[in-house]
């Protein structure tokens, strides 16, 4: 007659189930397995939330006998067929206990479980039991599959499962997230490719865990994905997560669908995600995918997507190479933290490796004119704020001489981006640049020969109407960066002084008007200039040519800038050195007497330094 008296007991032991010794809590817990054991069964549900509270409890002796009761009632209690969805979790939960006593209890039991309900249901069976035994394709490594029975079981209910394990991994408390988070890869083990019924909850609920600021739950997530990958076929999954990674959900946290990718990608088996590899590539390098967000969150989930790619795939990975290349080199151009940029850059290099080049050098030259089309598509669209500069900048740096093999390509570009009219922090940020491959031109741009074809339209076309004298602060700093990239263009040797000699009327006057600039960086390179064109072509200039230029430098001897008047100096005496026997002194008597009038005076400089330089 225990069964009489039983429901008035589940109240009082709910009530001391909480007690302070453990010893107690043990004891409540295996008398609740008793009472709902013998009794009429109907206190099922007014204990199990207790009892799912002990799973935290702190002691192991606690949590063990939670896992003994709840594995008697799933192998003996009459109406168990009736709470398989509510216990299982309990017990399954238990497998990843930290104890492994604990863990090892729970899996025996729950194999026992699973026989049982096998020889219970065996008609039902019968034809699974002979082609399901052998484990599916590309099982994970080193993992004992769960017996026929268990994963019917979790089969059976996950329909009910599901939006349980989707309402605790948000949980507000950290340790029923990171138990929700290890149960769901339980699960997912069990179920193996029949949670391809159930991809889309599970993708929300992953996106949403991996948004979780506890290291825990989004490394147990991304397992789970990972199993999502290798027993889910590709074609229903990538319909499914590439649709999310266009268009995030969460504009906080966008890159958790790429990081959900590439866990799911890293599960699944070469030959299977061989025949849509260009569709990822493809949805990877969007602009929408790849350029639209900065966080080094998102950057660092695009390349371990890329990655992933890249190391199950491998050599088949040539076939979408570019692609591949043009999101490493916009995760590059985008980073602000110098180990991810050092992270693509050896992605970059394992992507050579795959395909047997020799050289990052050698990956550029077989995409070059690609990478190049694919910026002059938005070219007249640029501004400061533009990936593509910076993808540029990236583009021309890494790719050293083979740069000098594509400036018929480049050129147009260049053109397209530095006319007087377009953005002026643009045009500075990419004369800088410039003007750093132009110093060591035969080594980038003049690599084959070919700028040097083409320096006197980059003379005239680009740099000329940049030296134009504009008002405005930042049309000077513009001036500035356009005379640092001619100081650059001269001294590397990209253009020859039979080239510089047709354009001298044409560049003197604005070289000599950069003379006075309110900028002393300005003033400097501008005499710095001249004595380079005086250096390259001083002899060959006609007299007129020359008597325009000492007058300018003269002014500068009484420059506020010591830097400027020392370099004056400097081109003063190139120009005399570049005086020939067709400057007539009798003619030029009016011009050479102002001059040394005016170096005379500066021997009794106040700066020695000025004197010597005088009489030197």
């Amino acid at each position: 007659h225990f069964h009489m008296q039983a429901e008035s007991l589940v109240q009082p032991l709910m009530h001391t189930i909480a007690h302070q010794h453990s010893r107690v809590r043990v004891s409540v817990i295996e008398a609740t397995g008793a009472v709902i054991q013998h009794g009429t069964g109907k206190n099922v549900d007014d204990v199990l939330s207790h009892l799912a509270q002990r799973l935290f409890d702190d002691s192991p002796q606690v949590r063990k006998a939670v896992t003994a009761v709840v594995g008697d009632w799933l192998l003996h209690m009459r109406d168990r067929y009736s709470y398989f969805h509510k216990l299982i979790p309990l017990l399954l939960s238990s497998i990843t206990d930290e104890i492994p006593e604990i863990r090892r209890l729970a899996a025996d039991l729950w194999k026992q479980v699973g026989a049982q309900w096998e020889k219970e249901n065996e008609e039902d069976i019968k034809d699974k039991m002979d082609f399901l035994l052998t484990p599916p394709p590309f099982y994970p490594p080193g993992v004992e599959r769960p017996r026929l029975g268990c994963r019917e079981l979790v089969v059976r209910n996950l329909g009910r499962l599901v939006p349980a394990i989707t309402h605790d991994i948000t949980d507000w408390l950290v340790p029923t997230r990171v138990r929700t988070s290890q149960l769901l890869s339980v699960l997912l083990l069990h179920t193996e490719d029949h949670s391809t019924q159930h991809l889309q909850p599970l993708l929300a609920t992953l996106y949403r865990a991996c948004a979780d600021t506890e290291r825990d739950v989004v490394s147990n997530c991304l397992e789970a994905a990972k199993l999502l990958g290798t027993f889910v076929p590709p074609v229903i999954f990538l319909k499914l997560l590439l649709d999310h990674v266009t268009t995030p959900s969460s504009s906080s946290h966008p890159w958790a669908s790429l990081m959900v990718l590439a866990a799911v990608l890293g599960g699944c088996s070469k030959p299977l995600l061989k025949p849509h590899l260009e569709q990822i590539a493809n949805t990877l390098a969007q602009p929408n995918v790849c350029q639209d967000y900065q966080q080094v969150m998102y950057l660092e989930q695009l390349l371990a997507c890329v990655d992933v790619l890249l190391h199950q795939c491998e050599s088949d990975c040539g076939s979408v190479s570019l692609q591949l290349l043009q999101v490493l080199v916009t995760i590059q151009s985008l980073s602000t933290e110098p180990h991810l940029s050092e992270k693509a850059l050896q992605s970059v290099q394992f992507l050579c490796k795959v395909q047997g080049l020799d050289s990052v050098m050698e990956l550029y030259r077989q995409h070059m004119g690609q990478l190049l089309d694919w910026l002059s598509a938005s070219v007249n669209t640029w501004s400061s704020y533009s990936p593509q500069r910076l993808q540029l900048h990236i583009i021309v740096i890494q790719s050293g001489p083979v740069i000098g093999e594509f400036v018929s390509q480049l050129m147009p570009l260049l053109c397209g981006c530095l006319q007087p009219d377009r953005d002026t922090e643009m045009r500075m940020s990419i004369f800088t640049m410039l003007a750093k491959l132009l110093l060591d031109a035969a080594n980038t741009l003049d690599s084959q020969g070919h700028f040097r074809d083409k320096s006197e339209k980059f003379l005239c076309d680009v740099l000329l109407p940049n030296l134009v004298w504009h008002a405005g602060r930042t049309a000077a700093a513009v001036r500035t960066s356009a005379l640092s990239c001619l100081l650059a263009l001269l001294h590397g040797g990209a253009i020859t002084p039979g080239q510089l000699l047709c354009l001298e009327e044409k560049l003197s006057p604005l070289v000599l008007s950069a003379l006075e600039e309110d900028s002393r960086m300005s003033r400097l390179l501008a005499c710095r200039s001249l004595s380079t064109i005086l250096k390259l072509i001083g002899t060959s200039l006609h007299p007129e040519a020359l008597n325009k230029i000492y007058p300018e430098l003269l002014k500068h001897l009484d420059d506020s800038s010591e830097e400027v008047r020392s370099v004056a100096l400097q081109a003063l005496g190139l120009w005399l050195s570049s005086l020939t026997k067709d400057y007539n002194p009798e003619l030029c008597a009016p011009h050479l007497q102002l001059l040394f009038q005016q170096l005379l005076l500066h021997l009794d400089d106040p700066d020695s330094s000025v004197q010597d330089q005088v009489l030197g």
